[in-house]
């Protein structure tokens, strides 16, 4: 390696101000996520050391007292006097705002983290921080600091036989005021992305607080082959091989993986510098590019296609496709406020050259697996024509004056945002729901038993559900590629099941459908689950509803435990009559709202999720019931 990682390669580009002030700013936000974030920004320095080569083992504690140790054993923070500064390198790195070893200085050609804000934001967010550096001179030395100043300066401890740099810190309570609890499932996620991002690093995970004492390990040689067969391994792989192409063009450094499945459903999940871009960019349409045109032109050579057939839609050959893109870049340019769409015009040209010159390749010489994709693509193909003639069907009944569907109860208001719907299961919930609802706001659409599990079905048979018809046609928005959220009819989308297995089996398949055709309702925070009461507590004409255990246990102590007191179990939404109904769970001043999120940072494992839930196969939804069977609460059996 030619690159010089010294004392004056960590570059200062102004002074650490603010951060305390609008931490928001630098880290998204001070809740649970933003808590994590700080783990992510020191799990990334280490990250960088080793797409540098200098770094194959990294472990991350969360200790006893919910303060994070991340170490690596990189080449060690330097601890030379940085000459612009006069301080110490290491002191420059957690004090000063835009220092480090990550803009053109020499120390990275590239590197993850967007800002290069990290150790100094999260040292400026902490109650206190540590460093410890193992020197490539052969000592060891720490540093101290508290709410981002500096308690002494930096101190030799003794000699040391091995590199690298150990990270103690504890978020500072007066930032982080919703929680200072870490979530040992929320770091395992994104330490195995980084894992399966960064080949052969081993990433181990451990947790010391008492009475959830665990630990996970993660290393994966196969890099990004291994993350798409992670990714479909509840699912059912149409072929054996992962297709891989890797190679460096315009100064990009190029690596996707892909591989087909049974399902309809497309996963393909991009990143830069292993930083997650939900929105894709220009790598995502290199390898978009890439493939519709290399498969088309074998389809063609192959006479798969005929000579009067359409091509192939991009949208045809990447059903059921789970694809890797990854790209390294020296200056990557992202677009946006939220950053999450690469602008570099260089990364199209770069992905769609390897991915067409080894993907061409790869068809000739395995004709079968090339066959078996064509193949599945035509079935999608003339899907998708039946699809587009059930819509424009659809569509002609609309200009012809088609009405909103008939069991729909609408509303008189016809502002979106003073409007929601509730969709209820059931005609006898739907009943009560329809005479307990506020008229001018409030819609009531009933649906008869369980929708299509969308997991399993392509959009030309979602198309024809009667339920999920009336869903869209109320929406208003249309669905899939032809989905605009300003047409919404209703900025609130309440789901409103039993508090049962088989309404959070409802709740669970209508879910899975806004997921997959329209997920910008739940990304924009329009799906909603509504909490009906557990019980109801009758006492000397009095009433009180309870909405768990807890809460029961509550009342019951507040208003005494003795022969006076009735209680009903509510096993559906149907034993209440339309006051109850109103009073528990419609009316907005006293009502329990869940509103429905996406962490779009963890997409793939959200996907993998309904991928267990939703799909056919059996063992990966025993293993995940077995594994989350303890945070289950009100189970009915």
């Amino acid at each position: 390696m030619s690159n010089e990682y010294g004392a004056d390669q960590i570059q200062i580009l102004e002074g650490l101000e603010a951060v305390r002030k609008r931490p928001g700013m630098y880290i998204g936000s001070t809740s649970e996520r933003g808590l994590h974030h700080l783990v992510y920004e020191i799990v990334d320095n280490s990250i960088d050391e080793a797409l540098a080569g200098y770094c194959d083992h990294i472990t991350v504690t969360i200790n006893e007292d919910n303060s994070i140790t991340v170490t690596d054993n990189g080449r060690g923070i330097p601890v030379g006097i940085n000459h612009k500064a006069g301080i110490p390198a290491v002191e420059v790195v957690f004090t000063v705002l835009h220092a480090g070893g990550k803009f053109g200085g020499g120390g990275y050609k590239v590197s993850g983290g967007l800002h290069g804000v990290g150790a100094s934001v999260v040292n400026a967010l902490s109650d206190w921080l540590e460093v410890t550096i193992h020197s490539d001179n052969g000592k060891k030395y720490i540093q101290r600091y508290e709410r981002g100043n500096v308690m002494y300066p930096l101190r030799e401890l003794g000699d040391t036989n091995h590199t690298g740099t150990e990270v103690t810190f504890k978020p500072d309570g007066t930032i982080f005021t919703e929680t200072l609890e870490y979530n040992f499932d929320t770091i395992k996620t994104r330490l195995r992305e980084m894992a399966f991002l960064t080949k052969g690093v081993r990433i181990d995970l451990k947790d010391k607080r008492k009475g959830i004492e665990q630990e996970r390990s993660f290393c994966y040689e196969g890099g990004i082959k291994e993350y798409v067969q992670y990714l479909n391994r509840s699912k059912e792989p149409l072929y054996e091989n992962i297709i891989y192409c890797e190679g460096k063009k315009n100064n990009v450094y190029v690596e996707v993986a892909f591989q087909h499945n049974s399902s309809y459903n497309e996963g393909c999940y991009s990143f830069v510098n292993n930083i997650t871009t939900p929105e894709g960019g220009t790598h995502m349409t290199g390898f978009r590019n890439a493939i519709t045109k290399t498969f088309n032109d074998y389809a063609r050579n192959q006479k798969i296609l005929k000579e009067k057939e359409s091509n192939l839609s991009g949208e045809d050959i990447r059903e059921g496709l789970t694809a890797i893109i990854s790209v390294k870049i020296e200056e990557p340019q992202f677009e946006g406020q939220t950053k999450q769409k690469l602008g570099n015009s260089e990364a199209r040209g770069a992905v769609e050259g390897v991915v067409s010159e080894q993907l061409t390749y790869f068809l000739e010489q395995n004709p079968s697996v090339a066959k078996i994709i064509c193949d599945k693509a035509l079935l999608a193909q003339r899907a998708r024509e039946a699809a587009r003639r059930a819509k424009e069907t659809a569509r002609k009944g609309a200009l012809e004056g088609m009405s909103l569907p008939g069991k729909l109860a609408d509303c008189s208001d016809k502002n979106p945002e003073n409007c929601e719907i509730y969709i209820v299961e059931g005609d006898s919930a739907g009943g009560s729901a329809k005479t307990a609802r506020d008229r001018a706001t409030q819609a009531i659409l009933p649906l008869r038993g369980k929708i299509l599990n969308v997991e399993k079905s392509r959009l030309d048979k979602i198309l024809a559900n009667k339920e999920i018809r009336a869903m869209i046609t109320a929406f208003g928005t249309g669905i899939h590629d032809e989905f605009d959220i300003s047409k919404l009819r209703y900025h609130k989308i309440i789901i409103m099941t039993d508090a049962d297995v088989d309404g959070a089996h409802i709740s669970t398949l209508l879910l899975t459908f806004f997921y997959r055709f329209m997920p910008d309702l739940i990304k924009e925070g329009y799906v909603y689950l509504a909490q009906p009461p557990l019980y109801k507590l009758e006492k000397n004409k009095k009433v009180w509803y309870a909405y768990s255990d807890e809460e029961l246990n509550d009342i019951l102590t507040e208003v005494g435990r003795d022969g006076n007191n009735s209680i009903q179990r509510y096993k559906g939404l149907g034993e209440m009559d339309a006051e109850q109904l109103w009073d528990t769970t419609m009316d907005p001043a006293k009502r329990i709202l869940h509103r429905v999120t996406i962490n779009e940072e963890q997409e793939s494992e959200i996907d993998v999720t309904f991928t267990i839930l939703m799909g056919d196969n059996v063992e990966p939804r025993r293993e995940f019931i077995e594994e989350n069977a303890r945070f289950v609460k009100n189970l009915d059996i």
